[in-house]
């Protein structure tokens, strides 16, 4: 039995695709992270409740926060982006927080920059908030620190390979970290959407980039660079096409990141030859409710992806193209110029 909703949600299920493939798959990934941040913040003497804990969001991190306040007594507020709907918006407010959504404009990584900005000016002028920093503060590594033992529980491979968005770099950064400390071998491959700076891919246009969660407009301190092997960029349309096949083949109802992840896992777990002494595990962070008209119920035809052609490999930053390209990390990441900026 879980004594808060918050603890229940941050209880992944592993599930099993087929031999050597599998999905971690979460109902709301974040809460876990969120969970964990406060709770150390909460041990070291740096939040206490009744204080205000603040920070930007595309959307899970704004709902994670939100349960963590509600559970541990802080109040809570969010700069939103668009991305947050009526839906979500709903649920932050009903949970007491209080939400600040400015309006878009036309250019999505000024929007993430303008609302750091603005979260920092409002604990600048409020004593008792705090930010959270999800970006930056290692502190949101800890809440996946159980769910790597657990994984590693299930799993008694020696050698895993860990599939999952980049984002702010706390998801596979943290089961990393933790896997590695159990003795595992781990093969850490980040996806990334194009149009983002954290791997280099600003420069490529993906025309239906709807793949916020995973990817940024401005650097991100909480990516540990050296901890990836491999990195894969994948537009839309190919991560659409894992969300429905995850969906019709195996009953799993996922977003978009979800789908980026297995296109991805499936290929390497197909590299590796299916083999359930190397399980590849694909991590997938939310539910596909916030994607279904643009992916589920679109009568665009969905694509089928052409495995003879991609991944298309690549060894710098000058090559990338859509739909789907790798590059070996470890060899060529120093051909991909990293984003420079205050952390």
């Amino acid at each position: 039995m879980f004594g808060h909703i918050a603890d229940a949600l941050a209880r992944p299920a592993l599930i099993r695709l087929r031999p050597g493939l599998y999905v971690l798959r979460f109902e709301s990934m974040k809460v876990a992270s969120a969970l964990g941040a406060v709770e150390q913040l909460m041990a070291d003497g740096t939040i206490t409740p009744g204080d205000t804990l603040v920070d930007s969001s595309s959307g899970i991190y704004a709902y994670s926060l939100a349960l963590a306040c509600n559970k541990y007594g802080f109040n809570c507020h969010i700069v939103a982006s668009p991305a947050v709907d009526p839906t979500l918006r709903t649920q932050l407010e009903l949970l007491g927080v209080s939400v600040d959504q400015p309006t878009a404009s036309a250019d999505a990584k000024l929007d993430q920059a303008g609302r750091v900005e603005r979260a920092i000016e409002f604990v600048k002028n409020h004593p008792r908030a705090h930010w959270m920093r999800q970006y930056h503060d290692r502190a949101h590594y800890a809440g996946y620190a159980s769910i790597a033992r657990q994984l590693a529980d299930d799993l008694p491979a020696t050698r895993i390979a860990l599939v999952g968005g980049v984002g702010t770099g706390a998801s596979t950064g943290g089961l990393h970290q933790t896997l590695g400390d159990l003795g595992r071998e781990v093969e850490l491959i980040g996806v990334q959407p194009y149009g983002s700076v954290s791997f280099a891919s600003q420069d490529v246009e993906d025309p239906e980039f709807l793949i916020a969660g995973i990817g940024s407009g401005i650097p991100f301190a909480n990516i540990e660079y050296g901890a990836y092997s491999d990195i894969h960029w994948i537009d839309f349309t190919y991560a659409r096409s894992g969300c429905v096949e995850l969906l019709r083949e195996y009953g799993v109802f996922a977003g978009l990141s979800s789908g980026a992840a297995y296109v991805v896992g499936e290929w390497r777990a197909s590299r590796i030859g299916f083999d359930e002494e190397y399980p590849v595990v694909c991590i997938a962070p939310d539910t596909g409710h916030r994607y279904l008209a643009e992916v589920f119920t679109s009568e665009v035809p969905v694509v089928t992806r052409d495995p003879q052609r991609y991944p298309l490999e690549v060894s710098r930053a000058e090559d990338l193209a859509l739909p789907w390209c790798r590059t070996n990390w470890r060899r060529h990441g120093h051909a991909f110029p990293k984003p420079q900026g205050d952390a």
